[in-house]
Order: structure tokens, then sequence, then C-alpha cells
């Protein structure tokens, strides 16, 4: 299962940045995934509740994006999505398109630091 290996990198990655920016830890990564990109979205997500324990990402949500596999047809411009499994003819000309779009993505977008402010920051 690469997915475990996948989300140990999102790990790594969004504990690097909370150590960089000081952070007390990381409430939330957010990923876009392409449906084309050969990760299977539950498998990610079970993936990273397992690479977070004991890191500062131990509460950390995972929020996936899913992304559309979309191909466009150069003879009529028109953009359509290829589903599952994939098919790249052009429902409105029937011609082959060559050009995807969209939907190999596998991006981290957004990493939300937490800030905790204990009792003793409080007091002076």
């Amino acid at each position: 299962m690469h997915e475990l290996s996948i989300a140990t990198a999102i790990v790594d990655r969004a504990a690097e940045v909370a150590r960089e920016h000081g952070a007390a830890g990381v409430s939330s990564v957010t990923v876009r995934l392409g449906e084309l990109a050969g990760v299977v979205p539950d498998a990610l997500t079970f993936s990273f509740e397992v690479a977070r324990e004991g890191t500062a990402l131990a509460t950390a949500a995972l929020v996936v994006e899913k992304v559309t596999a979309r191909a466009y047809c150069e003879p009529c411009a028109a953009e359509f999505p290829v589903g599952m499994p994939p098919l790249f003819w052009c429902p409105r000309c029937e011609q082959p398109s060559t050009a995807l779009r969209g939907g190999r993505e596998l991006e981290v977008v957004r990493i939300e630091l937490r800030e905790d402010v204990g009792p003793a920051a409080h007091r002076r």
C-alpha cells in the first residue's frame, strides 16, 4: 500500500512547516487528489491516521479535495470529464483527445498550524 509512504511524506512535510513557524502543532492538512493519481482516498486517510501518531500532527485532520479528471478536445474546443475508467473520446465530436487538463494532482495545498496557548501564557 503506497498510500502509507505518501501519508508519511505529508506528515513529515507538515511537521517541518510547523517547526519552521514555531507552531505548537498542525490542526489540518489539505491535499488535492486527482482521480487518476493512483491513490485511493480512503486508504490515504487511514494511512495518514497511522502516520500522524506521536507527531506534531497527532490530532490533525486530513482534508482531501478530489479533482475530477478532465480532458480537452482540440478539434471542437470542448473540455470534458474522462470518468473512471478513463475514456479520452470527446462526447461532443467523438474525436480522441490527447490533452489531459486535470486529474493527476497529488499536492499539499494547505497546512493549518495550531497555536496553543497554555494557562502559563496568560499569567504575568
